[in-house]
């Protein structure tokens, strides 16, 4: 099973592909964007590996992948969804790939949910809108038995969007870093949402 195209309210998601490599460059050169992940921007080499190493990890369990999502107006509130994405303005990249990082299972039933937007497009709430996508597609196509999210303790922000999209804290962990970040003492954190979790919390309610 190919990644599908995906679409919410006011987002078009469309499988990341080589001809979204310059959108890559201009999401990773700011440094407020990666400042929980890398802490400053990144060379257009650096965005190279890592756009030619998520097409890899695409590879891995069928359905998963990477997402490049566009919306009207960058996705403002109330803005309809883009029909193609030459018609909408480049938002974000919406991440599901298998678990794959240093201290995550090796596992291809769990995936791991991301996201990065464009600094312009913070506080939209397009972040948990692409997320709630992720994971219906997750559990209800691609079968996953559980999806993880992982950040900085200090990232605030990325914690309100896995808490409001029903993740729960899992653990707070302590990863070796070769180049620190600042607050890395407070170590990291890690949400999930099991198969379960996501059945009980979309499941129909009975009426009367």
């Amino acid at each position: 099973m190919p990644q599908p195209i995906l679409r919410s309210d006011r987002l078009l998601m469309v499988p990341l592909a080589d001809r979204h490599l310059e959108l890559e460059v201009r999401l990773d050169s700011d440094p407020e964007v990666l400042r929980y992940i890398f802490g400053r921007a990144r060379s257009r080499d650096e965005v190279l590996t890592s756009h030619a190493g998520r097409l890899r990890l695409a590879q891995k369990v069928d359905g998963l992948g990477f997402w490049m999502a566009f919306g009207t107006d960058g996705g403002a509130r109330g803005s309809a969804r883009p029909e193609r994405e030459t018609d909408g303005d480049f938002v974000g990249l919406m991440m599901l790939p298998p678990a794959h990082g240093p201290d995550q299972p090796d596992d291809p039933t769990v995936a791991e949910l991301g996201y990065r937007l464009l600094r312009d497009c913070w506080g939209r709430g397009l972040a948990s809108e692409a997320s709630r996508v992720l994971l219906r597609h997750a559990f209800d196509t691609v079968g996953q038995r559980r999806v993880i999210a992982q950040t900085m303790t200090v990232n605030a922000g990325s914690r309100r969007v896995m808490e409001a999209v029903g993740l729960r804290y899992v653990r707070t962990f302590y990863p070796s870093w070769d180049d620190p970040l600042p607050d890395t003492e407070q170590g990291e954190v890690e949400y999930e949402m099991t198969r379960e979790m996501w059945q009980a919390m979309t499941a129909p309610t009975s009426a009367g």
